[in-house]
C-alpha cells in the first residue's frame, strides 16, 4: 500500500484509537495496541513480520527510558509525602512576596510540578492558595487560574515529569535531557506570560463560592501543623537540583578536552538514569527528618503503581510508531518533504492537540505523538521527513508535542475536575477559566516554538 491510501489508513487508525479511549472507555494501552495491530494488517505488512514489529517497538521503551520514568516518580512522591514540595512553595512565596499573589502562585506551581504530577501538585499547594486569597483579598479564581497554569506548564514541558521525559527519549534525546530541560524552561515563558495576564483579569469576570466565604481557620497553618516539621529548603531542592547539575556537567564535559578518566566519569554521571538515581538517593534523608516515619517501601510501591501504566502506554505508543515506519508511511512523507517541511512543528502540535482534546490525558497525548514522530537520528522517521534532524530541532518537537498536549483541558481531563473542585468553581465557569486558559497557553506556546524554529533552524 502506498500514497493516499496509507494516509487514510493512518487517519483511520488514529480515529479508531481516539474513539476506543474516549467513547468506548477502553484502556489506552489496549486501544493503542489494537489500533497498531489493525493498521499493520490493513497496511499490508507481511503477517509473519508483525509480531517482531510489535516486539521491537515495545521493548525499545524499556531499554531507553523505563528506569528514568521510575526514578523520576520516586523523587516526586518523596517530595510530596515528606512536605518538601510545601517547603519549596514556601521558599518561592518568601521571594515573590504576598504583594504579587498571582505571580507567586504561578511560580510555585511551575516549580512544584517539575517533579510532581500537576493533579497532586494542585492538591498540595491548594491550602497555600486559599490562605493567600484570605490574607490578600485577591480573587480566589485569579489565584486558582495562576496555580493551575504554573503546574500545567511544567507538566507538559519540563523533565523529569513523565510525559516530557518519555517524549525526549522517544525522539532520541534520552542522553540530552539537559537540553530538553533548558528549552522547556525557555518555552515555558511563552505560556506563563499570557497565563499571568489572563489570571490577573479573569477574577473580574468569574467568581467562585470561595470569594464569598469568611473563614476563621487558616488552612495553610492547619496544613503546616499536620505536616509537622518541614525539611529545610536546601534539603528539599537537592533531589531536583542534583540530577540537573549532573546532566549539565555531563553535557558540558562532552564538549571539553578532559582527561580520559574524568571524561568517562562525567559521561557516566551525566546519563539521565544515573543522575536521577543520584537525585533519588539525595531524597531518601527527607524520609527521616523531623521525626517523620515515611516508609520508603510504600513510596516505591506507590511510585511503581503510578509509573507502570505510563511506561506501558508509552511502550504501546512506540509500537504504533514502529508500525507506521514499517508500513511505508514515512517514505510517502519524504516523497512529499517540501509540503511537510512547511508544516514543521505544527504537525506534532495538531496530532497531540487532537489526542488531548479527544481523550483527556496529556501524558497519553504526549507519548503517543512522540512515538509517531520517531527519533531524530533515524532516516526512516517522521522527524527526518520534517527535516528535524538535530538535537535542538528534536527538542522543539518535544515542546510542540507538549503544547498540543495542553490544548485543551475540559470535562474528560482529570485535571479539569481537580482545578474546578478544589477551586470551588461551577462547571460552566471551569470552561471559562481552565479550558480557555489551556487554549491560550497552548496556542501562545506553539507560536513561540514556531518563532524559535524560524530563528534557530
Amino acid at each position: 500500500m502506498s500514497g493516499i491510501a496509507l494516509i487514510i489508513c493512518f487517519l483511520m487508525a488514529i480515529t479508531l484509537m481516539i474513539m476506543a479511549i474516549s467513547k468506548w472507555k477502553i484502556h489506552p494501552f489496549i486501544s493503542i495496541i489494537g489500533a497498531s495491530l489493525l493498521l499493520a494488517i490493513v497496511a499490508g505488512l507481511p503477517l509473519e513480520t508483525i509480531p517482531a514489529t510489535i516486539g521491537k517497538g515495545f521493548s525499545s521503551i524499556f531499554a531507553s527510558i523505563g528506569l528514568v520514568i521510575i526514578f523520576g516518580m520516586f523523587i516526586g512522591l518523596i517530595l510530596e509525602r515528606t512536605g518538601a514540595a510545601v517547603r519549596l512553595a514556601n521558599a518561592v512565596l518568601r521571594v515573590v512576596g504576598p504583594r504579587h499573589p498571582q505571580l507567586a502562585m504561578l511560580l510555585i506551581g511551575w516549580i512544584v510540578s517539575i517533579p510532581v504530577f500537576c493533579d497532586s501538585g494542585f492538591v498540595i499547594v491548594n491550602p497555600i492558595r486559599r490562605s493567600l486569597a484570605q490574607k490578600t483579598g485577591v480573587s480566589s479564581v485569579s489565584l486558582t487560574v495562576a496555580l493551575s497554569a504554573g503546574l500545567y506548564v511544567s507538566h507538559v514541558f519540563i523533565p523529569p515529569t513523565p510525559g516530557p521525559i518519555a517524549a525526549a527519549g522517544m525522539v532520541g534525546l534520552e542522553n540530552n535531557l539537559m537540553l530538553v530541560i533548558a528549552v522547556g524552561v525557555l518555552v515555558s515563558l511563552f505560556a506563563l506570560v499570557p497565563a499571568y495576564f489572563f489570571s490577573m483579569n479573569v477574577g473580574k469576570r468569574v467568581r467562585s463560592s470561595e470569594d464569598d466565604e469568611v473563614s476563621g481557620t487558616d488552612e495553610y497553618e492547619k496544613m503546616l501543623a499536620d505536616c509537622g516539621e518541614l525539611p529545610s529548603t536546601a534539603a528539599s531542592v537537592l533531589p531536583i537540583l542534583i540530577p540537573v547539575v549532573l546532566m549539565g556537567f555531563g553535557s558540558v564535559a562532552a564538549l571539553l578536552p578532559l582527561p580520559k578518566g574524568i571524561g568517562a566519569l562525567a559521561a557516566f554521571l551525566g546519563k539521565p538514569v544515573i543522575a536521577l538515581i543520584a537525585g533519588f538517593l539525595s531524597a531518601i534523608p527527607l524520609l527521616y527528618t523531623g521525626g517523620r516515619k515515611v516508609s520508603l517501601y510504600d513510596i516505591c510501591q506507590d511510585s511503581l503503581k503510578t509509573a507502570g501504566p505510563i511506561i506501558f502506554i508509552t511502550a504501546a505508543g512506540s509500537v504504533l510508531g514502529q508500525v507506521i515506519v514499517e508500513a511505508g508511511f514515512i517514505q510517502y512523507i519524504k516523497d512529499n518533504a517540501q509540503l511537510m517541511s512547511a508544516v514543521g512543528v505544527f504537525f506534532p502540535f495538531i496530532i497531540a492537540a487532537v489526542l488531548k482534546s479527544a481523550q483527556g490525558s496529556s501524558t497519553v497525548a504526549i507519548t503517543t505523538t512522540a512515538a509517531i514522530m520517531g527519533t531524530f537520528g533515524a532516516s526512516d522517521s517522521m522527524m527526518a521527513a520534517l527535516g528535524m534532524t538535530t538535537p535542538f530541532a528534536a527538542s522543539l518537537i518535544v515542546m510542540a508535542i507538549g503544547a498540543g498536549a495542553m490544548t485543551v483541558s475540559h470535562a474528560n481531563d482529570s485535571y479539569f475536575w481537580v482545578v474546578t473542585n478544589f477551586g470551588k468553581l461551577k462547571v460552566q465557569d471551569g470552561y471559562r477559566t481552565q479550558t480557555l486558559l489551556t487554549l491560550i497557553m497552548g496556542v501562545s506556546s506553539i507560536v513561540g516554538i514556531f518563532l524559535l524554529s524560524l530563528i534557530f533552524l
